[in-house]
């Protein structure tokens, strides 16, 4: 079940440096340069096939836009909370 907006508010201390915009949660991650970008994401991919949860990707040379959103609960859920915080272990 997606969540309110103050849920999801309340709970994004707990993945440092995300934020709630446009209905999603995002990031940028900032690495060394285009070949840390395609290994950061190869990382992020497995990650999301374990989960069966995929993020949409955006690579722009060496930063990487990670935006999570459970589209089939209609919003955020525990999912993407779930999957951002084992990104955060990368």
């Amino acid at each position: 079940m997606a969540m309110i907006e103050k849920e999801i508010i309340g709970k994004l201390d707990q993945i440092p440096g995300w934020e709630y915009r446009d209905g999603q949660l995002k990031k940028t991650f900032a690495l060394d340069d285009f070949g840390a970008s395609l290994a950061f994401v190869n990382k992020v991919a497995d990650l999301a096939e374990s989960a069966d949860h995929h993020p949409d990707i955006l690579i722009q040379y060496n930063k990487v836009t990670l935006s999570l959103v459970s589209h089939d609960e209609g919003g955020i859920t525990g999912k993407d909370f779930g999957l951002a915080g084992e990104i955060e272990k990368l």
